[in-house]
């Protein structure tokens, strides 16, 4: 089939198995493949979709956001494929490729430097983005953390696709910030697959799940606010991991298995091999008497690290900042999770039940 914009291709990413613990029979979809390399894709464009068709905004609307990452360089593609003005807010933490793809592709950058109280920026874009919204006529605020567009998007295009692919599914472990991905993918396996467990994957210093603040070094996985629309998740468990176990992760899967993907997959990788080495969870899988249908997703590609978790002297630096940086990136290069016990025992990347109810409170 011949298609007349790459922006057409957004969805029906390919699915692989990949081979990282001989007890799990662990299936990932390949996010990164998307247009502009990243699972926003399929949110940008079917929020613009919709706007338009429920006449929410019309040619002349200019376009908002608050992103330093993925969401903005997305916004940009489907904005100017929709012929449509776009300014992104954005602040210092944005990599060079972002600002410069962003840019490229027509979006308008606004650049916050005062960080907010939670040594962040998040909140102090998301106030600059409401100045803009008064200040310029007929714009909207695409407010990923709060549309419900944003879920809808994953709902009717990634999670269907996984549902189709798999057949059973008992694990689907997910990475969370504006929460649109997890509201929406978990929501349709849940529909399709009701005894699914749906993990939540989150980083140290993440506020989505009730954790204490602190500074964050790696974009694309976290918050510094709990999204409106994680209310809309279906959510079993949560794993919290820390930045120094993601580059670990990043390194092992461009090492072992010559995937080249940013923080989150390397969060989520990390989130599988803790949470299948713990006791409880290896006597549910004897008890279940196959391998468990696991199923995960790689939300971006590495070439927007390269300036961080896959530089040298980046990892040195950060090293500074996490003592068990060192550790992390001498992990044996293995698929056996015990070798991984030592690490994860000081670490204490720790999983926490949580159901969405008490996630409300």
């Amino acid at each position: 089939m011949i298609h007349s914009s790459m922006l057409d291709l957004v969805g029906h990413t390919p699915m692989i198995r990949l081979n990282v613990l001989n007890h799990i029979d662990l299936y990932v979809k390949l996010e990164f493949l998307n247009p502009t390399g990243s699972v926003k894709d399929r949110a940008a464009d079917h929020i613009i979709r919709k706007l338009f068709e429920r006449k929410e905004i019309d040619p002349d609307t200019t376009l908002i956001e608050s992103s330093s990452g993925n969401f903005g360089v997305a916004l940009s593609a489907y904005c100017r494929k929709y012929n449509l003005k776009f300014i992104c807010v954005i602040d210092p933490h944005i990599s060079p490729t972002n600002e410069m793809l962003i840019s490229s592709m027509g979006g308008i950058l606004e650049k916050v430097t005062e960080p907010d109280e939670n040594g962040g920026y998040l909140l102090t874009r998301i106030k600059r983005v409401q100045e803009l919204q008064v200040k310029i006529p007929n714009s909207y605020w695409v407010n990923q953390y709060a549309n419900p567009y944003n879920a809808e998007a994953y709902y009717q295009t990634l999670g269907r696709e996984i549902c189709e692919c798999l057949n059973p599914i008992d694990y689907a472990f997910i990475g969370v910030s504006s929460c649109g991905t997890i509201a929406g993918v978990s929501r349709k396996i849940k529909e399709v697959y009701p005894q699914a467990k749906i993990i939540a994957v989150d980083i140290e210093g993440s506020v989505i799940f009730g954790g204490k603040p602190k500074k964050r070094y790696i974009p694309g996985i976290g918050s510094s606010k709990v999204p409106l629309i994680l209310a809309q998740a279906r959510i079993d468990e949560v794993v919290m991991v820390d930045e120094a176990l993601t580059v670990a992760m990043c390194h092992e899967l461009l090492n072992n298995h010559q995937i080249f993907v940013g923080g989150s997959s390397g969060s989520v990788m990390g989130a599988i091999k803790k949470y299948f080495s713990e006791e409880k969870n290896l006597e549910w899988i004897r008890s279940l008497k196959r391998k468990p249908v696991v199923v995960t997703l790689f939300p971006d590609r590495g070439e927007r690290y390269v300036n961080t978790l896959y530089d040298k002297k980046w990892c040195e630096w950060f090293a500074g900042k996490d003592p068990f940086m060192t550790a992390a990136l001498r992990t044996p290069k293995t698929t056996n999770p015990d070798d991984l016990d030592d690490f994860f025992e000081k670490k204490q990347a720790s999983t926490w039940r949580a159901h969405i109810g008490e996630q409300e409170g």
